[in-house]
């Protein structure tokens, strides 16, 4: 089964060098590998909870289209849409919304910190936040969800919502799987040797810092003089310079060969000038994103071709998104009414007569899980586990392997328990996992 990779980005801004070289280049690379299936989509939903200007969120809806066909996406190979093209995902998003609890979401790091910010400014705990940013992740798992992606590349920062999904996942298909995992588990793809792109002061490139190379805004000459403007030392022309830790040199770095490196670090060594050394690395950039730039323009000037490549993507997308919502809505009881027919009488064997493990995170913010007996007795109760995924393993396991997997589990005998109910219990759903 092909790979699911999903990558989106926020339409509240147009994209940079660092842009392109940190996420771009990279994912689209990435695409092109056998056995992986690419979700690209601009997460223009998001970007409502971030501005509220419809013009710009509509220009960067455009530029940043633009900028990854311009770059070589190729949407022959990849899923390429607007988030907002696909009505699947908002109703995702509630169904979601309805098993994720209040207290996960109050320990989303977006959250906090905007609380953190107020309290620090004598404000109210949630001054000026919107139910758009509480709810945030939902939106971000829901977006995840839809397409089962197996991975999803996104920053540090983001690797909590992540493992939120994950979460969100889970509790769904235990609630409305009966035995059918609708979800898939996300995994974070982190890139641990991808650095940041330092920007003109050396600092990451960021707008907020206002020390950004454009992209192909302004053209080639916007890029030369924003190349111009990297801070560098004050040694002339013919003194050695110091080539660990400049921002020059790892912009190079981002677009030469490993030869081309080592050049031209030697040349700076033997005396080579700041300004002989900027204007290599303008030839070298835009020698790569030159023709994208050309192109860019060329899709800038008729948009409705990137309306046509978007509508068509829209519908890849939800080719894949509708048959999965309809048995999301199938299971959670959203069905069309049809003609009654007669119900047998249930026997103690049925599905409500059965032991159920139920899983949960406590307080301190472990995940736990415990075995109930048919009348609701607890029998069983695990230990404590980071990561929600390892507790949900024990449960699969206990449920296949029934009693000869007690002496291995993280568990222990609830209060008035014995083994020999817990076996029993065990016994009786191991047969109904295999019937």
């Amino acid at each position: 089964m092909p790979q699911r990779v999903l990558t989106g980005i926020t339409t509240t801004g147009t994209l940079h060098l660092g842009n392109y070289v940190g996420a771009v280049r990279p994912c689209i690379i990435a695409s092109r590998e056998p056995g992986v299936e690419s979700f690209f989509f601009m997460a223009d939903y998001h970007a409502l909870i971030k501005c509220d200007d419809p013009e710009r969120i509509e220009r960067s809806r455009l530029q940043i289209a633009a900028t990854w066909l311009a770059a070589g996406l190729d949407t022959e190979r990849a899923v390429f849409y607007r988030q907002s093209d696909i009505p699947e995902i908002p109703e995702l998003t509630w169904l979601l919304t309805c098993v994720t609890s209040k207290g996960q979401m109050n320990r989303a790091h977006a959250y906090k910190a905007s609380v953190d910010a107020n309290l620090a400014a004598g404000e109210d705990a949630d001054a000026n936040i919107s139910m758009g940013l509480y709810s945030y992740p939902i939106l971000m798992a829901a977006d995840i969800l839809m397409f089962n992606a197996h991975r999803v590349p996104v920053g540090k920062d983001q690797v909590q919502h992540i493992e939120m999904a994950r979460d969100v996942a889970q509790r769904f298909n235990h609630l409305f799987g009966r035995g059918h995992e609708f979800f898939v588990l996300p995994e974070a793809q982190v890139d641990a040797e991808m650095e940041l792109l330092p920007g003109l002061d050396g600092r990451k490139m960021s707008k907020s810092y206002d020390n950004v190379i454009p992209l192909f805004d302004g053209g080639a000459t916007a890029l030369r003089e924003a190349i111009a403007r990297i801070v560098t030392d004050s040694r002339l022309p013919g003194e050695p310079k110091e080539t660990e830790g400049s921002a020059l040199v790892t912009i190079h770095d981002a677009f030469a060969t490993p030869a081309q490196r080592v050049a031209f670090r030697d040349e700076l060594r033997a005396g080579l000038g700041w300004g002989e050394a900027k204007q290599r690395l303008f030839d070298l950039i835009d020698t790569e994103i030159g023709p994208m730039r050309s192109r860019y323009e060329a899709l800038m000037a008729h948009p409705e071709r990137i309306e046509q490549t978007l509508q068509e993507g829209a519908a890849k997308a939800r080719a894949v998104a509708a048959p999965l919502l309809a048995q999301l809505r199938e299971a959670v009881g959203l069905r069309r009414f049809q003609p009654l027919k007669a119900v047998a009488s249930e026997t103690p064997k049925s599905r409500s007569a059965l032991p159920v493990f139920k899983q949960y995170r406590e307080s301190d913010g472990r995940f736990y899980f415990k075995l109930n007996a048919a009348d609701g007795r607890t029998l069983l109760q695990s230990q404590g586990f980071s990561g929600g995924r390892e507790a949900g393993e024990w449960v699969k396991r206990l449920k296949t392997e029934g009693e000869s997997a007690l002496p291995h589990a993280p568990v222990a005998l609830a209060d008035g328990a014995t083994a020999a109910e817990a076996a029993e219990a065990l016994a009786m759903l191991r047969a109904a996992e295999s019937s």
